[in-house]
């Protein structure tokens, strides 16, 4: 069936983007956004009130990915970037159902699953989230560009409250990583697919636990180029702003969202509370 033509001639260059995750994960997506679109606003909210997504059930992740896009809508944003894998696996189709094509919708597995499935990859590892995992949706993803590939996914649910407790270079990752990655599961893989937007923080410590043995596929880096082909695509690539703006909304503010986000965008970020879920 021959794919509908979309159209996004209404949408204007200088609105913001909209990116979103359920707390600092998706800051690694943020990050390559402003590296690779550099005059470019965005919009970025933090579900932190509900964190992890990967504990939730599929009903509870639909309810807040919904209201969380609507909210990026009336924001008008002109693409929105699910910067969650979690969010991706179980609620990617009611996104795109509520957007109903109005911006460009990019998410964090489609596009990494297509690049690992064109490359040369025999045995390919995934490690995410519960709700990632479950939905094996990386699986399904990766096997409809390449049924040759062989891949094998591992839920590591305690990551994501590592890191979010701001546990990076610490004995105690250093120990969850080490037990999760010889799991026999990821025994003999050559490629690890970081699953969950969370996990770019460690990257140096799950490279090192391989030496060079594996590859580690950076996601958000693949993430913000497939924005940068569509956005350039449709002639919506906002290339003279001078002084980009990033508004960074949480539904809880913590103390740790505030601490990653200012190191990585800098102290004169502002957060500001917005409990869209209160209704």
């Amino acid at each position: 069936m021959k794919k509908k033509k979309l159209d996004f001639s209404h949408l204007k260059p200088n609105q913001p983007i909209g990116i979103f995750d359920s707390g600092v994960g998706g800051l690694t997506v943020a990050k390559e956004i402003k590296r690779m679109l550099p005059h470019e606003d965005f919009i970025y909210f933090g579900d932190t009130k509900h964190l992890p997504y990967g504990e939730k059930s599929q009903e509870a992740i639909i309810g807040y990915v919904t209201e969380i896009t609507s909210f990026l809508l009336e924001k008008n944003c002109k693409s929105i970037v699910i910067a969650c894998n979690s969010a991706t696996a179980n609620a990617l189709k009611e996104v795109l159902e509520l957007v109903d094509n109005r911006v460009p919708v990019i998410d964090v597995i489609n596009p990494v699953a297509e690049k690992v499935a064109f490359e040369i990859h025999n045995n390919v590892g995934v490690i995410a989230t519960k709700a990632t995992v479950n939905s094996g949706l990386y699986k399904k993803s990766i096997r409809k560009h390449n049924k040759y590939i062989k891949v094998d996914e591992l839920a590591t649910p305690l990551l994501v409250p590592a890191i979010e407790e701001g546990f990076k270079n610490h004995p105690i990752t250093h120990a969850i990583i080490y037990n999760y990655l010889s799991n026999s599961k990821l025994k003999n893989i050559e490629t690890l697919i970081l699953g969950c937007t969370h996990y770019p923080l460690l990257i140096d410590e799950i490279k090192q636990y391989y030496g060079n043995r594996v590859r580690v596929i950076d996601s958000p880096t693949i993430v913000a180029n497939e924005l940068k082909h569509i956005l350039e695509k449709n002639h919506l690539e906002n290339t003279n702003n001078p002084n980009p703006q990033y508004h960074f909304y949480v539904s809880d503010l913590t103390k740790n969202f505030e601490k990653i986000s200012k190191k990585i965008f800098g102290n004169s970020i502002k957060l500001q509370f917005q409990d869209i879920h209160e209704q």
